[in-house]
């Protein structure tokens, strides 16, 4: 007996409200994904018909069978139509069955009196393991025939009439038998078993049945997310079985009845026949005894096997009827003009086909129609409790979800009789609760087509036209695969991991909007950025997305991100990281209000493209900026609602390398910076909390008092949720709030995330108390195991790593709850692209003496020899932080001559580079040193900064193969000869910097492993 077993660690499902109601062998189980790709592999390719000349004319050119079949195949959404050979004679046939694969091989004959059972014979008798079919026009003289031949040695005799669906009938009938096992074994796939010897009478029923059957199937496929999907879907149709015995139908019934969808049974057949074969060939004929009742025999048998299975009885001997219906079993009159019709009707009603129609079970009136799952999950709880009852207590849900190749829930539910649980409430949440797991578990790791009747508060992630979905696009559908490929990421009570809720606008329509706005011609030319802006601006989305974007409004109920997905962006080789803009709007009851600010934000977005810094980053990587193309994507925002600010509990980096390892941590073990609310604070290079998911109770900057007070976090990120208008600016955060630790502390989300500074103590205590400085040392999370964050971000970076085959940084949110659950958010995953540049010299055993940089916390790997120029702050006594940002201009002036005649330098100068914070460091852009080789962090005596970690910024330094050195020569960490450059004399100087050059190139050798970094000058 074959069976599909599915309760396999894959899909846990989580009761909603009446879970305290729901039995325990119910309350907890895990659901199977179907892979419909394994399903129907063994096809009918090629067939050989066998037939006189003229019938093989009417096939041809009458008939014309092939393009018949091939219209059929498309109209029903099939691929795979077959090819056919025409042959006359039997050695024509074997020919062609030494030379082609044959699958199956038609023998037609013309007229009563011909010979084509003999052809069939000599066919089987030299391929015995071709399938072989007899296809005959029906006369006295073929019935006499037929009565004296042995049947058995041919797969099926038909009955030809001149309808080319019975030539798609046979094919799918042999398919439905070459496949049954595996599709069984690997799905669960449902069987109908039609019992019928009449040959007259399968001939007819069969091509109906099996065109009701792939409508069906083609209609089930829209529960498919994709196209692709839909298609390979339909392979899940129920199987039809054909047989013509009462033993037939049993054996075929024992071996499949944990999967029969239903019977159809005529009322007289044979039953306890044993063929004399010695008669047989010695000519004799041989009378096949049919028993009036064969057909209620049967039907009773399996009755008494399985009280839900439907069964229907056709006949046409009318007393039959009442015979039947006293039984139970539905009749079909065969001598009814309209009898395929009932059929349907009946297959419709009793065997899931169709719509599901609740009826009320006294007058069998439609109270409510569901047509697909979706409708099924939002009208459960309204269906009439007679109606509810009447259904499942005959298990037609289960039934239902079978015929629609939803085989995971209806196995499920198929165990669950009224018998079992009797109780109707609990029976909808049961039914409403694995529906919900299904679709969780089929959005997982699958960009869906968008359908705005189908997008809800379950649905993932999905795409709105046919192009690419840009770098970030496709980092975000890759790693929601990731997830869905390791179910330990769900393996926490207290945890669940995810991406957040969204959309991609694909770059088809950027495409459109462009073409369609005219916008190239502003776009491409020396405009300033707000003049480009105003133009986009300006233009018009089409209005065909308005039902779509509110359909998403109402599945997301949050703030919506408006995020660049150009094609370079997060690309393998060259990542494109922070150069466009990421717009967010709040969440407003005014859903056309909510609508203009999106599609202000999606222009926007698409106008950042052309912006200067971008057209500067493209000439510094050599793209055409003409040959981008932007995909957008919209995104539920992660967090939460405090009075007028929105945002999460915790955002990070996660980097599976760590350059800047301290005490036990390794490079290997990688690197995350945490901070309290947006993810921007720390891509724009603000104060995070650093520490190795390895390690997380060895947190450096909590280590000492005066140091967790000096460089924690003390302001943070949220969206202004009262901000609502038309200034959409070139600066994407001008609707995102700089707030101070205080404000988190009244809004109440500090739990599990803070420390306290007593100041009468002069001690920092984990947790939350009144009075005193609140530290961001997430110290819930690291050190008392609140949430399992550690865990899970070494789950992230050790499967993102391997699945890229590349060290990778991966962007994340988390809300935390007060009763310790919390959801990881994954946000974006990128590679880190280290060069492979093979590094022979021992860089410990190069003295001090030849290097005017030595870096024991270096960043980059590899050699290079080409570079001949310094550009250096000049940080003597008069240096102040308060000058950054008139050196941040100063450097950029530079910086494009560099790139006008393609060379490159080294750059030094004090504090973080890229930071947002000019007290912190110099406020560059990338754009503004991208022809640097190598960048230099100074500490000076009065001036000290740790190096950040994490950025936009660092992730463009490693995508290039830019080396970061951290040095601090006041405290004899790492060399830097100043005295030498200052001895040079200056190519240009400017108040705050100056530029020298070498007569000879320098050499600058990385080890990333070690993190030590030197540049070597010319030796004389």
């Amino acid at each position: 007996m074959l069976t599909c077993i599915y309760f396999v660690f894959l899909s846990k499902i989580k009761f909603l409200p009446m879970s305290d109601q729901i039995p325990a062998q119910w309350s907890n189980f895990y659901l199977k994904d179907v892979s419909f790709v394994n399903l129907m592999m063994r096809r009918i390719y090629n067939v050989l018909i066998v037939a006189n000349p003229y019938d093989a004319f009417i096939l041809e050119d009458d008939g014309r069978v092939e393009e018949k079949i091939y219209n059929e195949y498309m109209e029903l959404g099939l691929r795979y139509p077959p090819t056919f050979t025409q042959v006359s004679t039997t050695e024509e046939a074997a020919k062609i069955l030494n030379t082609v694969d044959i699958d199956l091989v038609i023998c037609m004959p013309g007229n009563a009196d011909n010979d084509a059972f003999d052809v069939a014979r000599a066919v089987k008798a030299d391929f015995p393991d071709i399938h072989c079919v007899v296809l005959t026009p029906f006369s006295h003289g073929i019935t006499k025939r037929i009565q004296h031949e042995d049947l058995s040695i041919f797969d099926y005799v038909f009955c030809w009439l001149g309808n080319t669906n019975l030539i798609l009938s046979i094919i799918k009938l042999m398919e439905d038998k070459m496949n049954i096992d595996n599709d069984i074994e690997e799905a669960g796939v449902q069987m109908i078993l039609l019992v019928e010897d009449s040959i007259r009478f399968y001939s007819s029923i069969l091509p109906n049945l099996y065109s009701y059957i792939l409508t069906q199937s083609q209609n089930f496929a829209t529960e498919a997310l994709t196209r692709h999907e839909a298609s390979l879907r339909q392979r899940g149709r129920p199987k039809v079985v054909l047989a013509r015995t009462y033993e037939e139908a049993w054996a075929i019934y024992q071996r499949y009845k944990d999967n029969c969808l239903g019977v159809i049974s005529d009322a007289r057949f044979p039953i306890d026949n044993v063929k004399d074969d010695a008669l047989i060939a010695a000519g004799h004929q041989v009378n096949v005894t049919k028993d009036a009742e064969a057909g209620l025999k049967l039907l009773r048998a399996i009755r008494a096997t399985d009280e839900y299975v439907p069964l229907i009885m056709e006949s046409s001997e009318s007393e039959n009827r009442e015979k039947a219906e006293a039984e139970g079993f539905r009749f079909v009159d065969k001598n009814s003009k309209k009898m395929n019709v009932d059929l349907r009707h009946l297959l419709e009603e009793h065997m899931g086909f169709g719509d599901f129609i609740f009826r009320n079970p006294k007058t069998h009136e439609e109270v409510m129609r569901v047509r697909n799952l979706k409708d099924l999950q939002d009208n459960i709880f309204k269906i009439p409790r007679d109606s509810m009852l009447y259904h499942i207590s005959r298990n037609h849900v289960s039934r239902w979800l079978s015929a629609r190749a939803i085989f995971p829930v209806s196995s499920f539910l198929k165990d669950i009789t009224w018998h079992k649980l009797q109780d109707v409430d609990v029976h909808r949440q049961i039914i409403f609760d694995a529906i919900v797991a299904y679709r969780r578990m089929r959005n997982e790791g699958v960009v869906a087509v968008f359908d705005r009747y189908k997008f809800d508060r379950y649905a993932h992630f999905a795409r709105i036209g046919d192009g690419s979905l840009g770098g970030k696009g496709r980092g975000l559908a890759f790693l929601d695969n990731v997830i869905k490929r390791h179910p330990d990421f769900n393996g926490f009570t207290n945890a669940t991991v995810q991406i957040p809720k969204t959309v991609v606008l694909c770059t088809d329509v950027f495409d459109s909007f462009m073409d369609q706005n005219n916008l190239y011609q502003i776009a491409l030319s020396d405009a300033s950025d707000d003049e480009i802006l105003h133009a986009f601006l300006q233009a018009q989305l089409p209005d065909t997305f308005i039902g779509d974007f509110f359909a998403f409004f109402e599945a997301t109920h949050s703030p919506i991100a408006i995020r660049s997905s150009s094609l370079l962006e997060d690309s393998h080789y060259q990542p494109f990281a922070g150069i466009y803009s990421t717009y967010m709007i709040p969440y407003l009851e005014d859903k056309y209000e909510m609508l203009r600010m999106l599609a202000c934000a999606i222009k926007a977005v698409y106008a950042s493209v052309y912006y200067h810094d971008s057209k500067a980053y493209m000439t510094a990587t050599s793209n055409v900026i003409d040959q981008e193309k932007m995909a957008v994507i919209l995104q539920q925002v992660v967090g939460k609602e405090y009075g007028d600010h929105f945002y999460p509990n915790i955002s990070g980096v996660l980097r599976s390398l760590n350059y800047y390892p301290i005490g036990e941590e390794q490079a290997e073990e990688g690197i995350v910076s945490l901070a309290l609310g947006l993810g921007k604070y720390i891509v724009d290079g603000g104060q995070t909390l650093r520490v190795s998911p390895f390690h997380p109770r060895q947190v450096l900057q909590m280590s000492e008092m005066d140091i967790a007070l000096r460089e924690t976090q003390t302001q943070f990120y949220a969206l202004d949720m009262k901000h609502v208008g038309e200034d959409f600016r070139v600066d994407d955060g001008f609707n995102i709030l700089k707030l101070k630790v205080k404000d988190a502390e009244a809004d109440n989300s500090l739990h599990f995330i803070a420390s306290t500074y007593l100041p009468n103590d002069q001690t920092i205590y984990d947790g939350i108390y009144d009075g005193g400085r609140k530290i961001i040392s997430f110290c819930g999370v690291l050190q008392q195991d609140v949430f399992p964050l550690p865990e899970l971000l070494q789950m992230a970076m050790r499967y993102g790593a391997d699945a890229m085959r590349r060290p990778v940084e991966i962007e994340f949110a988390v809300n935390l709850n007060t009763d310790r659950t919390g959801e990881l958010y994954l946000l974006q995953i990128r590679p880190i692209v280290d060069s492979k540049q093979m590094l022979d010299e021992d860089l410990e055993k190069i003295p001090d003496s030849q290097c005017l940089l030595r870096s024991y916390n270096s960043l980059g790997h590899g050699i290079s020899d080409d570079v001949t120029d310094v550009v250096y702050v000049k940080t003597d006594a008069s240096f102040t932080a308060m000058n950054n940002p008139a050196i941040a201009d100063e450097i950029e002036q530079i910086n494009r001559k560099f790139l006008a005649e393609d060379k490159n330098y080294i750059l030094i100068g004090p504090g973080r580079w890229g930071s947002s914070d000019p007290w912190l460091g110099i406020p560059v852009k990338w754009p503004h040193i991208s022809a640097a080789r190598i960048i230099v962090e100074e500490g000076l005596e009065h001036y000290r900064v740790d190096p950040s970690q994490g950025t936009h910024f660092f992730q463009n330094l490693t995508s290039f193969g830019v080396g970061y050195f951290t040095i601090n020569p006041y405290k004899e960490d790492g060399v830097y000869q100043r005295s030498i450059l200052d001895a040079l004399p200056a190519v240009e100087e400017t108040k705050w910097v100056r530029h020298v050059r070498f007569p000879k190139p320098l050499k600058i050798m990385m080890d990333g492993k070690k993190q030590e970094g030197v540049v070597v000058y010319p030796q004389e």
